[in-house]
């Protein structure tokens, strides 16, 4: 094969699987969301990272527009639900792909997502503050209490709803990234992907014990999510339809 079929190739193998990842995202996020207050999230950020892992962060960067693009379809929030989202998973997702693709070793991945749970609360934090005023007043403003106004009611909710719920978003689907990554690379590869992969062949292996000390640190983790996010924060889990 010459040099030029061969890079024609692995771009349509690698958009290939970068789509399929996209499809997985969308499909998640119909079936799989946690609501609290008038915030949501989903698996999709997990998906979306493991992506960006393999193929790299700028195909987490299209994901993270083109999944939360096609979730305006089934979402009352239009513009501002996708602007939102991508605001979130861009964060995340390229945060923590940056960082694991240029440290392929267990650190790399834990500096990484907890480098993506932080910045994502943070900036969703400044988000919030500048863009959901806006949002609440327009579409929602009978959620404002008498002698407030938008600004200083999403302010009074950083403490107590919104940090925690980005908070448990972020450790949540870090966990599932954890989970997911070593089991859904290996399929990648199986299914003939393996080449498309950047620095695949740098990918640093870790012993049994290593990986069994990560998965349950991961469940636990996922599992002391979910019981913040129901019983502690009084969140719910729906699908759309």
């Amino acid at each position: 094969m010459s040099t030029l079929a061969y890079k024609s190739d692995k771009k349509i193998r690698t958009v290939t699987a970068v789509g399929l990842f996209a499809a997985l995202a969308y499909i998640l996020t119909l079936f799989f969301r946690f609501k609290l207050a008038f915030l949501t999230f989903d698996l999709k950020d997990a998906v979306m990272t493991i992506s960006a892992m393999l193929f790299g962060p700028l195909s987490g960067l299209a994901l993270a527009i083109l999944v939360p693009l096609l979730e305006t379809l089934i979402s009352s929030t239009g513009l501002y639900g996708f602007v939102m989202n991508a605001i979130a998973s861009a964060t995340f997702v390229c945060v923590g792909s940056f960082i694991y693709t240029r440290n392929r070793t267990m650190t790399g991945a834990l500096m990484g997502m907890f480098s993506s749970v932080l910045t994502m609360a943070g900036v969703m934090t400044v988000a919030n503050l500048l863009i959901t005023p806006a949002y609440i007043e327009l579409m929602a403003p009978s959620m404002i209490p008498d002698g407030m106004t938008a600004r200083q009611f999403v302010a009074s909710l950083l403490p107590t709803v919104i940090l925690p719920f980005n908070l448990t978003k972020g450790v949540f689907n870090a966990s599932l990234v954890f989970l997911l990554y070593k089991p859904v690379s290996q399929a990648v590869r199986r299914a003939g992907f393996d080449y498309a992969v950047p620095m695949a062949g740098k990918d640093k292996k870790y012993g049994r014990k290593t990986g069994l000390i990560v998965t349950a640190a991961a469940i636990t983790a996922a599992v002391v999510t979910l019981v913040i996010f129901f019983v502690v924060l009084g969140g719910s889990f729906k699908t759309f339809g």
